[in-house]
């Protein structure tokens, strides 16, 4: 294993866009040992996991999703039928010419699906005896479907490579038929075994089998704990990720591309608070890898090669404190939990957090009084009301209370300016927009407001009309043109 290297993962929506990822990613105008000293971890294509498991936004059913409803058979096989028939288009899009890599491609895809259809098959005949708890075997089965996304994907992209010359080859960490159960350090350090980077191009499943379940620890992020873990094994000089978008001071839609601007670097800290909010720069788990470990995690755009993209480390402060990101979750949920008799007494905020813990609701962000205590969570409409069912029978004389919200963010990494705040919320009154709450930490990394969800694109335009200056950030209409 060479040192100096860097590791690098490549989204599903950039893997996707194949010959894109060719010239601005994986080639480009490199030549002879330039095209080494990297390796590259792979997503599934877009789309491939929403089929395999369930939709990550719209919920509606995968293969997974249907073989757990499914009584007769029929829902999971046919939604197995897709994945394959998804998998095989996708082929002919990258291969389009009749040809061995085409033959291997769909082999490979027959292969897959065909050992899966086989593992559903068994499970599905047991459980119908009714005498068998299958609890264990129904995780281990998603676990399975979502590594099947990123076995394709780095096969598709290590046989492509071949074909032009590159010395690639697939690393598969998804355990395909592997009875093993090692932890996460020891699946990668198997798979790794015998590289030189200097002259071999690794592809590497985002999916890696482990004991206790990636999907089951990390949910989506799973890839990106991947790649982070690969990082700090291997002692590499940085970390990058290659999405389809330069991480902006806001979503060039709400606020226009002529406005929004690219962020050059940001610290660790700035990443947390955007993926608390949901944001993907990168998943805080994975995250905080790469920072106890002192590496630099790069994000770039895939189709803007040219530019160096966001750096992220520990130890960076703006020059003076700004604004760098204004964002935020549109469809959040305040969870207001009222008790006259709270105050002084303890107790009521672990039994709380015990039933937000159990019914897996994201907390944004929380505030407390005498006898309320509020948090304000990311979560869909039925985990909120397991928390509020379970919450009435645990403390029966309490009052609780669900508001639809939206929460809007200021970020940067020192917001620690004089009127600030006072300047945000005109900036807000301005643009009519009644403020709910306001969550101000000491630690001036981030200020949200809780609005009403009807207010969100407002507030994310006014917020940023009136803090984020133009300094000598690059307009992304200017990268784009």
């Amino acid at each position: 294993m060479m040192t100096g290297h860097t590791i690098e993962k490549i989204g599903g929506t950039s893997i996707a866009a194949t010959q894109t990822v060719l010239d601005n990613v994986l080639i480009g105008d490199r030549q002879g040992p330039a095209l080494y000293g990297r390796a590259f971890v792979v997503s599934a294509y877009a789309g491939i996991t929403d089929l395999l498991l369930e939709h990550k936004t719209t919920g509606e059913p995968g293969v997974y999703a249907a073989f757990i409803k499914d009584a007769n058979g029929d829902n999971w096989t046919h939604a197995l039928d897709r994945v394959a028939a998804a998998m095989v288009a996708r082929n002919a899009a990258i291969f389009t010419e009749e040809g061995d890599s085409r033959r291997q491609a769909d082999a490979f895809v027959a292969e897959r699906i065909g050992g899966v259809h086989q593992c559903l098959d068994d499970l599905h005949r047991l459980r119908s005896h009714g005498h068998f708890r299958l609890a264990e075997p129904l995780a281990a089965v998603r676990e399975m479907l979502a590594g099947l996304g990123e076995a394709h994907s780095a096969h598709n992209t290590a046989l492509l490579l071949r074909g032009h010359g590159v010395n690639a080859r697939m690393v598969d960490l998804t355990g395909w038929r592997d009875t093993a159960q090692p932890d996460l350090d020891q699946r990668i350090a198997d798979g790794m075994a015998g590289i030189d980077l200097s002259d071999t191009l690794p592809i590497i499943t985002g999916y890696a089998q482990c004991r206790g379940g990636m999907v089951a620890r990390y949910d989506r992020g799973y890839s990106e704990m991947t790649f982070s873990r690969i990082a700090v094994l291997t002692g590499a000089a940085e970390a990058i990720i290659h999405k389809e978008f330069h991480l902006s001071s806001a979503d060039p839609k709400l606020v226009g591309p002529g406005n929004a601007r690219k962020i050059g670097r940001t610290n660790y800290d700035v990443a947390d608070q955007l993926a608390n909010l949901g944001m993907e720069a990168i998943h805080p788990r994975a995250g905080r890898g790469l920072r106890q470990a002192g590496i630099r995690l790069r994000v770039k755009n895939t189709f803007d090669p040219a530019d160096d993209g966001t750096l992220i480390c520990g130890d960076y402060f703006s020059d003076c404190p700004r604004v760098e990101i204004v964002t935020g979750l549109r469809n959040g949920t305040a969870l207001e939990f009222f008790e006259q008799d709270m105050v002084g007494e303890k107790g009521y905020d672990a039994g709380i957090l015990e039933a937000l813990t159990r019914h897996r609701a994201w907390i944004i962000a929380k505030s407390s009084n005498a006898n309320t205590i509020t948090h304000y969570l990311r979560a869909d409409g039925s985990a909120v009301q397991k928390v509020v069912e379970e919450l009435e029978a645990r403390f029966p004389t309490a009052g609780l209370a669900t508001h639809a919200i939206s929460i809007v963010a200021i970020i940067g990494s020192d917001l620690n300016r004089p009127g600030l705040l006072a300047d945000a919320l005109a900036a807000l009154a301005g643009a009519g927009v009644p403020v709910m709450g306001i969550q101000h930490q000491i630690r001036n990394v981030d200020v949200q407001f809780i609005l009403a969800r009807s207010d969100f694109d407002r507030a994310v335009r006014a917020l940023h009309d009136g803090l984020i200056g133009a300094d000598d950030i690059r307009p992304v209409a200017a990268i784009a043109a």
